[in-house]
């Protein structure tokens, strides 16, 4: 269940406002040609996959996995605590979630996780002291990237998920970067930044783009002034990338994957790059690729590469991403154009992989009825026996199993118009949940059947049992509040929208939703009380959120854009609002105000106008 439209072309609006957000973190640039793309790792362009380039700065943090890691200093604790990183990561994903180029796709964010976090759990000491709390998430994007943010969450583009040939590469970058993590590299560069307090972010973009052109006007840029100071964050940033080569490898070993996935990937980068190897090395934010490629290479010598069969799961997510990166008419038609000639291959998997890519298209085609049949040929192709006499050992599937119950579901509960379709769904939900609990996509959908299947006080049952277990998931507020709509109880509807806008970091929006819950007709005294206490709460969270001005001039200098829906001076069942207009346009400007299946308009705005 995708909360959020998504369109296609946004990717690098994503990044416009991520480098504001992380002015003070940002330590240089990758090469001109990807100089604008958020925070990362990897540099490069790759011939022949969907468009990219891969960039990158070390950011994220954690303490040395191993004793004989280098120290690249100890001003880390003193620059930025775990837990200060941490709520700052979490304040950067809030803006990210909003993002239109955010791929809010159960099925790929839970493949993501459970690899991120098999590499996490295959080395001791990956989470560090702080002991993060690790969080792998995908953005719609046609440039080679992943980047790390502060606190353990990491991102993916959805090009580069698409341009890994094996399941060892994309391990390989998860792990690069969840070495940058473990090695805290956001709090050493603070660090080192405080000795250089002036360098303007603005020379080292200018001498980026000089470069293009002139490398003469580049070196004078970077010559003038602070040229020293910057040239040292760019030799951090070098040290950073070697170091999290190395802890990344350790990590890719510990975990059973080939070594050899990692040189290949570099390889591959190398071979698009070399115009950059050569031109002004010192504006590079990484070692240089022939360099890093040596280093790994020695590595992988010292640690024998093992034969591994891909998962499937690995192929569907890839089949999912392929579809969501251009979810165009011509787009549409390249992934069809793509699938069918993967259909033609000998792999079993990959015939999977197209089956299944066919019946997600078909879903977003609006082909139910497609859908279903090319989802049914998927799970046969995996199932099927091997021919009579042929050696064949047993597919590893990973998560596809819960992969193919969360589309089935997915299919059956968009047909919300045939009761005995969303019937069907139901049962299969409850089915689904039981054999993979752990699912919160197949949780969302078994919800979401049940809301619009007519059961309405189950779903409210089964969501309010959910959220005692999983109270930071704001898709369950979500689906409570519709649940509570059905049922026309109007005061715990906006509670659990204003629960949901709380979670995403909306304190405004959420005290928007109390005002309304508080004028509904049905809310009782014990809902009053809830009201008042939550009221409290956000109020003292949103004082502090906005007295803490230094935060506020270092790490919020974007303008995040967001949707916000049109202002009505009515709510969603046509009741006139009233608002207080002074204390409205004294506050300042929400960005976390979202599009709500239950609430498409901002109702207490329009009075204020």
């Amino acid at each position: 269940m995708n909360r959020y439209h998504s369109t296609v072309n946004a990717p690098r609006t994503l990044k416009r406002q991520l480098l504001p957000a992380l002015v003070a973190l940002s330590i240089g640039t990758a090469p001109p040609a990807v100089l604008a793309q958020s925070p990362a790792t990897y540099s490069g362009t790759v011939s022949g996959t969907p468009g990219g380039s891969v960039s990158g700065t070390a950011l994220a943090s954690v303490p040395s996995i191993t004793p004989s890691l280098p120290n690249l200093g100890d001003t880390s604790r003193e620059a930025l605590s775990p837990i200060t990183e941490r709520k700052l990561g979490e304040e950067i994903m809030q803006s990210i979630r909003f993002n239109q180029d955010y791929l809010d796709d159960p099925p790929i964010v839970e493949y993501l996780n459970n690899l991120g976090n098999n590499l996490v759990a295959a080395r001791p000491g990956a989470r560090g002291d702080a002991n993060y709390d690790y969080f792998f998430f995908c953005v719609r994007d046609p440039q080679l990237n992943a980047f790390a943010l502060p606190g353990g969450f990491i991102g993916v583009h959805s090009a580069l998920l698409l341009a890994a040939q094996t399941e060892s590469e994309l391990a390989s970058v998860l792990s690069h970067e969840i070495g940058h993590v473990a090695q805290r590299h956001i709090a050493r560069q603070l660090g080192e930044q405080k000795t250089d307090a002036l360098i303007p972010l603005a020379a080292m973009i200018l001498a980026a783009l000089a470069a293009k052109s002139s490398p003469d006007a580049a070196m004078g840029v970077m010559m003038g002034g602070q040229g020293l100071a910057i040239q040292r964050q760019l030799n951090f940033g070098r040290e950073a990338e070697r170091e999290a080569d190395r802890v990344g490898f350790q990590i890719l070993t510990a975990a059973g994957y080939e070594t050899s996935g990692m040189v290949a990937f570099f390889q591959r980068l190398q071979n698009a790059t070399r115009m950059y190897d050569t031109s002004m090395p010192w504006l590079m934010s990484h070692p240089l690729t022939t360099e890093r490629i040596a280093d790994i290479q020695a590595r992988v010598r010292e640690h024998p590469t093992r034969q591994r069969v891909d998962p499937l799961d690995f192929f569907l997510a890839r089949a999912r991403a392929r579809v969501l990166q251009d979810p165009t008419t011509k787009g549409y038609a390249e992934s069809e154009e793509f699938f069918r000639n993967l259909m033609a291959q000998q792999s079993r998997h990959q015939i999977a992989a197209g089956q299944y890519g066919m019946a997600f298209l078909a879903l977003k085609r609006g082909d139910h009825a497609g859908a279903q049949t090319w989802l049914d040929k998927s799970r046969a192709t995996v199932h099927q026996p091997p021919a009579p006499g042929a050696f064949s050992s047993p597919l590893p599937k990973g998560l596809a199993e819960s992969m193919f119950a969360y589309t089935s579901l997915e299919i059956k509960v968009d047909q919300e118009n045939k009761p005995d379709v969303l019937a069907q769904a139901i049962k299969e939900g409850l089915d689904a949940h039981a054999k993979f609990p752990l699912s919160r996509g197949i949780v969302w959908q078994y919800a979401d059947a049940l809301i619009k299947g007519g059961k309405p006080q189950e779903a409210e049952r089964f969501l309010r049992d959910q959220i005692q277990q999983y109270r930071a998931e704001p898709e369950l507020q979500d689906l409570l509040a519709q649940a509570y709509s059905k049922m026309g109880m109007l005061a715990l509807q906006h509670i659990a929208l204003a629960e949901s806008y709380a979670l995403l970091g909306g304190t405004q929006a959420a005290l928007d939703q109390l005002q309304l819950a508080r004028k509904s007709p049905d809310a009782s005294f014990y809902e009053q009380a809830v009201i008042d206490a939550r009221e409290r709460d956000w109020q003292a969270k949103r004082r502090e959120a906005m007295g803490d001005k230094k935060k506020d001039k270092d790490y919020s200098g974007a303008s995040f854009s967001v949707k916000a829906g049109t202002t009505e001076s009515t709510d969603p069942f046509g009741r006139k609002t009233e608002r207080d207009c002074d204390t409205a346009k004294a506050a300042p400007a929400d960005p976390f105000r979202r599009v709500d299946p239950l609430l498409r308009r901002d109702p207490l705005d329009a009075a204020c106008r």
